[in-house]
């Protein structure tokens, strides 16, 4: 029933395009039928696709572990668990910096999701977390918050858009299959979500950064050509 809610939306879409809407080659809606300069196509597409309600959990007898490929940006950096601090700062009433320990006192949630990977493989996996959006209620975004962009101690970065992070299935996930987070897989924190594609869910994130405006750099790989949503 999603997937057929989806084509119709998409089918919607292209609808409202033939009725006005115009884009140019560099994926930018120059403007709607009623003149106003409007944001990036793909953002707004992504953001009209996106399901408010979580994806549905497998049952763990489906978790496949050996579909899951790493794939890391430099390698895998050396964190120490005992002096890791989760930085969340930006566009925000009150910045944090918390310890894992503070971290594992929070409600902890599991899902059995699939993770999809735009190279074309897939698989699912437990993920066990926090939510992002119990973090992010800690620190207290500003009304202006738009954006929320994601720091790993590889160097990789990410960028999301605000409702996509307080998602009620966006973890920063610390547990997979049921066990620690590997190293390999982004302990001590990772993204996890099913709403997203494999290359926004950061591994080993550091620190995250509220903003009212997405700034030029948006992403590792959205700056070498990548579509910024990548939503499912």
């Amino acid at each position: 029933m999603l997937e057929e809610s989806n084509k119709i939306s998409r089918r919607q879409i292209l609808q409202w395009a033939g009725a006005g809407l115009v884009v140019n080659v560099a994926g930018t809606l120059l403007y709607d039928p009623i003149g106003r300069i409007s944001m990036p196509v793909n953002e707004w597409m992504g953001a009209l696709l996106l399901s408010p309600q979580p994806t549905p959990d497998f049952p763990i007898s489906a978790i496949e572990p050996d579909k899951l490929i790493v794939n890391s940006y430099r390698g895998v950096p050396s964190i120490d668990p005992a002096t890791f601090k989760l930085k969340i700062s930006g566009a925000v009433t009150n910045p944090v910096s918390l310890d894992l320990a503070t971290i594992h006192q929070m409600p902890l949630i599991s899902m059995v999701t699939r993770l999809v990977c735009v190279e074309g493989w897939a698989a699912i996996v437990q993920w066990g977390g926090v939510r992002l959006r119990d973090l992010l209620t800690l620190a207290q975004p500003l009304p202006t918050a738009k954006y929320v962009y994601f720091k790993s101690a590889d160097g990789y970065y990410e960028s999301w858009d605000l409702a996509s992070s307080v998602h009620p299935q966006t973890l920063l996930a610390y547990q997979m299959n049921g066990q620690d987070l590997p190293a390999e897989n982004g302990a001590p924190l990772r993204l996890a979500a099913p709403i997203k594609l494999g290359y926004k869910q950061s591994k080993w994130v550091t620190e995250v950064v509220v903003t009212s405006e997405l700034l030029p750099k948006r992403g590792y790989w959205e700056d070498l050509g990548y579509e910024w949503f990548g939503g499912l």
